[in-house]
């Protein structure tokens, strides 16, 4: 077929994801200069820090709705102009009340991420693709928090930290820019030849795509939240969910408390797992794929791999019995390469369960919700774990059980289509309804 320009979409969805997580990093990095500039206590910090997940979660059902009524591109370069504004708005915050209320802000345009993306992949990506191309956009994400430490720390240190949030927000205004003029769904797509066109309608469940007549978007998320796999997939994302918000807020700490490490070490040491979760999650995404194909369309084998995944990350577990800084690190980047993959193939696998397209959106949405409501939490249980024993075992063997649980209830729960009522849609001919 030559080059595979469906292949393009994937990329903007990674490029999407990488300057999502860049701008959230940004103040990490940043913080600080920020608390020097405003006097600000580290309680008052840590309202700035939590401003961005108050909205981001309170938003998360909405925006899916929105992806749902209007589509993947209109939300997509909508929400990544208000967030890249908002992201400007911090640098040019004059008062604490300014900068709090431009996190805000970056939650309500950042909560619509995944959900686009969710809703881009069931408009893109054949049935058989939807492993890769979820790991695209996930990929993005850690690629994002690989790189923007080591990228915002040096505009910081060239230019100032105010500087850094403008060059942020201008990349992200850039590409807001460019979903906006280049981006359509494959039917009006002018740039995308015909027999890949005629491809993906064939193979992406185009008969799976419209919602039935007589439903509203809230029937459809009612129906949604009563079904058994949605809400497996949903409790799977949050037991994965909660041991990679583990390693984004408290790695550093660790590497720091049991290792001795300085500022420049816990950067680096805490980049590569990122790097590694990045790479590893685009070449496990492949394989999920072929495995798919190998099971002639059935979810069996994309849950199984989820499974596993799950599985292979719980070798977090023996990261407190281990003394060398180089096995702790491979330990790290197995287990966080392992738990990003995994929950990047549980936005496949909605997509593979999930028998209207046409809800995608809000699909993804919950699944999100269900890795933020469990993400939120770790970094509160572990400082309270860290605080009472005084090491970092008690906060591992939590998220190790969890990982493990996780594992469970994917084998056993997220097994059956995704049905909303009303009229049962065909499932389209490049998968299995029913999971063996």
């Amino acid at each position: 077929m030559g080059i595979q320009k469906r292949y393009l979409v994937y990329v903007g969805l990674f490029v999407l994801m990488f300057i999502n997580y860049l701008d959230r990093v940004n103040l990490s990095v940043a913080a600080k200069a920020i608390a020097e500039t405003y006097n600000l206590s580290p309680i008052d910090m840590g309202y700035i820090f939590s401003a961005f997940l108050w909205t981001y979660l309170i938003c998360l059902i909405p925006m899916g709705l929105l992806a749902d009524r209007f589509g993947g591109r209109a939300i997509t370069y909508a929400t990544l102009g208000l967030w890249s504004l908002a992201g400007i708005w911090t640098g040019t915050a004059a008062s604490y009340g300014s900068l709090f209320a431009s996190r805000l802000v970056l939650g309500i345009g950042e909560s619509a991420s995944y959900p686009a993306g969710g809703k881009i992949i069931r408009e893109w990506a054949p049935g058989g693709e939807r492993g890769i191309a979820a790991a695209f956009l996930n990929s993005g994400a850690h690629a994002g928090l690989c790189v923007g430490s080591v990228v915002v720390g040096a505009l910081i240190l060239q230019f100032g930290w105010r500087e850094s949030f403008y060059v942020t927000g201008a990349l992200g205004l850039t590409l807001a820019l460019a979903w906006l003029v280049f981006y359509r769904r494959p039917e009006q797509a002018s740039w995308l030849s015909r027999p890949e066109r005629d491809m993906i309608l064939g193979q992406r469940g185009e008969a799976a795509q419209r919602l039935n007549a007589d439903m509203t978007q809230f029937d459809a998320l009612k129906a949604l939240l009563r079904s058994p796999s949605m809400l497996a997939l949903a409790l799977t994302q949050g037991c994965a969910g909660y041991t990679l918000y583990l390693f984004m807020t408290w790695l550093p700490s660790y590497l720091a408390a049991t290792r001795g490490m300085d500022v420049l070490k816990t950067g680096l040491f805490s980049a590569i797992p990122y790097g590694a979760a990045a790479i590893l999650g685009l070449a496990i995404g492949w394989f999920s794929d072929k495995l798919l194909k190998r099971s002639r369309g059935t979810n069996a084998e994309r849950r199984k791999l989820i499974a596993a995944l799950l599985l292979l990350s719980s070798v977090i577990l023996a990261t407190p019995f281990v003394e060398s800084i180089w096995l702790i690190e491979g330990l790290i980047s197995v287990s966080l390469a392992c738990v990003a993959t995994a929950m990047a193939m549980n936005i496949a696998l909605t997509a593979d369960l999930l028998t209207d397209g046409s809800c995608n959106g809000v699909a993804t949405s919950l699944l999100i919700m269900g890795g933020n409501v469990f993400g939120t939490a770790a970094p509160i249980v572990t400082g309270y774990v860290v605080a009472a024993t005084g090491g970092f075992a008690g906060a591992f063997l939590i998220a190790g059980v969890l990982l493990l649980g996780g594992a469970l209830v994917i084998l056993s729960g997220a097994r059956n289509p995704i049905q909303l009522t009303g009229p049962a849609v065909a499932p389209s001919p490049n998968r299995t309804a029913q999971a063996v």
